[in-house]
């Protein structure tokens, strides 16, 4: 059952402190809330001396609210110099503040100006599940995860150095302070794992040490005469010998960069190899193409993906302009029209369902989504304001520009295939001679992946995709992006784009006449009347081939080194290829997909806390497909 956001409410208690009347318990003790965060949870964890040389430190907090604790963490992390090279920090919150209460709460820290202001322009739209943003030039991630904490903290990925247990009273909020709750910190708990809380309630204390905390009573701030600091049970951590931060990446299109340019931030060398002369040359090189999210009533895996990609590419596009590596595209909006008079009701059930925040999705009846297209149409449909299209070369530019002298590429080079030698993959060419070696490889081939017999067990299919491109006017309609069993563009460089044809296993290269015929009659399906100004025969297009799933979802993850598996089989259970690695699968939303695909892979590889919930990590998994029969790919772009 799908379950909105429902934001956090500002009000205040008579002495000025904020307040939640969900909770009727108040955001901080009325003794300031900065003081407190410095108190109880850096102290009460011993920070900043315990992250001190560390390469990364990670904070699991139960409770964001205000978001004082970040903020005093980040501002101790910058004062540090012999901080830890990157700080995570992962923080669950139920009741979420809007970014305009956010920015009035924080007006009462000055100090913290630089900061505060910093969270609220990264601060992400109210939808349920993980957000994350990076900040403080990368080195500081916040992992945002929108929900209940009882439901979302058994799908977090992540090992926590410390643990800050926060939120409303035990008596107002039982639900945070429940076993439940306690065991899965347990669970996320690294072996040296901390804890600190301002509660010393009985059941809290008799609650933590059941999940294996070791627990101190220890002076508490303001009028609390205690609070409670822990440490996990068990042995303390030992050093674990630091793996090569090395990795091959095959394919530059945007699978392939995107993962190149995530794993350079965080200090790897990537040697990127392709057969073409330059990034974006296959399935990724054309000149517009659709990005959006999916959405679903019941906010299925495929909905809730295309949501977080959807976000965290929006997110992606603004850092990489905010560095000087700006990506083209256009963030007209994107209108995804009804077919008929059923799917729009469904498309209002959804938005009635969801409450999503205006700016994410809203419902545009027929007379508004034609005044916003700027055409006749004969339905209405979602209107994604934050949407648009994207020239995905630029993009795969724009990602090796920003990983810098850390990204060697090698173009015109085809791999031939991949030999293991001496605990690192050997990169061969057509002639046997070597290409290079790392001892990470991660295959982003598109296609290409077929043929290599060390990921035979993946059922990638190519799909003939021909786009037609329609000479336009500047300035002429559709003025957004517009979906509709296809889509269309709007004018980029005098061209329109319109597509695309989704033919499997269709290996044919050259434009084809009856697929700009399929084309344009889609294109009049979506602007009625709109078609009849183009002779099909005149027309030019690009046709590319994208690698399709049988599921619709990627294939993100270790490759299985079988070709069957019990069909009870954990998925961890399955045997991997040696630190090889699939990016493939992306099918149709090779934009919505590759900037959430490439950060999860980059952070399964760098030990980091993971971008989404483990249940969807697990439906990216490519060994999912020996657990289960696989269906027949439908593609396009609905």
């Amino acid at each position: 059952m799908f379950t909105p956001i429902q934001p956090a409410t500002l009000s205040f208690a008579p002495d000025g402190t904020p307040y939640s009347a969900t909770f009727d318990d108040v955001y901080h003790t009325s003794a300031g809330g900065l003081g407190q965060a410095r108190h109880v949870f850096l102290a009460g964890n011993g920070l900043p001396g315990r992250w001190q040389g560390r390469e990364r430190w990670v904070i699991v907090e139960t409770g964001f609210g205000l978001g004082l604790n970040f903020l005093a963490t980040w501002q101790a992390w910058r004062a540090d110099p012999a901080r830890s090279a990157r700080l995570d920090f992962v923080s669950v919150e139920k009741h979420p503040f809007q970014a305009a209460d956010l920015a009035r709460l924080h007006t009462a820290w000055p100090e913290l100006a630089p900061l505060a202001e910093a969270l609220q322009a990264h601060w992400p739209p109210l939808t349920p599940g993980i957000h994350r943003c990076h900040l403080d030039g990368g080195r500081v991630t916040l992992t945002l995860a929108f929900g209940d904490a009882v439901d979302l903290l058994p799908r977090l990925n992540a090992r926590a150095d410390a643990f800050y247990l926060d939120g409303f009273s035990p008596a107002r909020n039982p639900d945070l302070w429940s076993a439940r709750v306690f065991d899965q910190l347990a669970r996320l708990a690294a072996p040296d794992a901390s804890l600190a809380t301002w509660s010393v309630t009985g059941h809290v204390r008799r609650g933590l040490e059941a999940a294996g905390f070791s627990l101190t009573r220890q002076p508490g701030f303001g009028s609390k005469r205690e609070m409670l600091t822990g440490q996990r049970s068990g042995s303390p951590a030992t050093p674990t010998e630091r793996r090569p931060r090395h990795a091959l990446v095959i394919g530059a299109g945007v699978a392939g960069t995107s993962v190149a340019e995530r794993l350079a931030a965080r200090g790897w060398q990537i040697t990127l190899i392709d057969s073409a002369d330059g990034p974006g040359q296959g399935a990724s090189g054309n000149r517009a193409g659709v990005f959006r999210p999916l959405p679903s009533l019941d906010d299925n895996r495929l909905g809730r993906i295309t949501r977080a990609g959807f976000l965290y590419g929006l997110h992606h596009l603004k850092r990489l302009a905010a560095a000087g590596h700006p990506a083209r595209w256009g963030a007209t909006g994107v209108l995804h029209l009804a077919r008929d008079d059923k799917q729009a009701g469904k498309m209002r059930a959804v938005v009635a369902a969801h409450q999503p925040p205006a700016d994410y999705l809203r419902y545009a009846e027929q007379d508004e989504a034609s005044q916003i297209a700027g055409w006749p149409l004969s339905q209405g449909g979602w209107h994604f304001p934050g949407g648009g299209w994207i020239q995905p070369p630029s993009l795969c530019a724009a990602n090796l520009a920003a990983g810098g002298a850390a990204i060697q590429t090698l173009f015109g080079r085809q791999l031939a295939r991949l030999h293991a030698e001496n605990g690192e993959w050997v990169a061969l060419d057509t002639d046997d001679a070597p290409i290079a070696r790392a001892p990470v490889v991660i295959l982003a081939n598109g296609v290409g992946i077929r043929a290599l017999p060390e990921a035979a067990a993946l059922p990638v299919r190519p799909a003939r995709g021909q786009v037609s491109h329609l000479p336009a006017a500047a300035g002429s309609p559709p003025h957004v992006v517009v979906c509709r069993n296809g889509y269309v563009s709007p004018e980029v460089d005098g061209i329109r784009c319109a597509g695309a044809t989704f033919l499997a296993d269709d290996p044919e290269e050259g434009l084809r006449l009856e697929e700009h015929i399929e084309n344009l009659a889609t294109l009049d399906l979506i602007l009625l009347g709109y078609a009849g100004a183009y002779d099909p025969a005149s027309l030019d297009g690009r046709v590319g081939f994208r690698p399709a799933s049988p599921d619709r979802l990627p294939m993100v993850g270790a490759v299985p080194a079988v070709a069957r598996a019990d069909k009870d089989s954990p998925l961890a259970a399955i045997p991997r290829q040696p630190s090889l690695y699939a990016l493939t699968g992306f099918g149709a939303r090779g934009l919505v997909w590759a900037s959430l695909m490439g950060e999860l892979l980059a952070s399964q590889l760098n030990g980091d806390p993971l971008p989404l919930e483990q249940d969807l990590v697990d439906a990216l998994d490519p060994a999912r497909y020996l657990l289960k029969p696989p269906r027949p790919s439908t593609g396009g772009d609905d």
